[in-house]
């Protein structure tokens, strides 16, 4: 997924979020809401939160955005 179809599906993928990452809670979505530019920070919200490397955590959007793009 990259970052320009991750900006314009926001608040699609943002409702996904806390069901997969329990850590990520709405305090942290309300400052995603509020980013620049949402996909660098997430990713780094991800390492922080799960320890993932920055190739893991594009890894672990991008299955995000295909386990939805599969339930349409």
């Amino acid at each position: 997924m990259n970052r320009a179809l991750f900006e314009e599906n926001w608040t699609l993928i943002r409702t996904q979020i806390t069901a997969k990452w329990s850590l990520i809670v709405e305090y942290d979505l309300l400052k995603l809401d509020k980013a620049e530019v949402k996909y660098d920070k997430f990713a780094t919200m991800l390492q922080v939160k799960y320890g993932y490397t920055r190739p893991q955590a594009k890894e672990e959007i991008a299955k995000l955005w295909a386990e939805y793009e599969s339930k349409k």
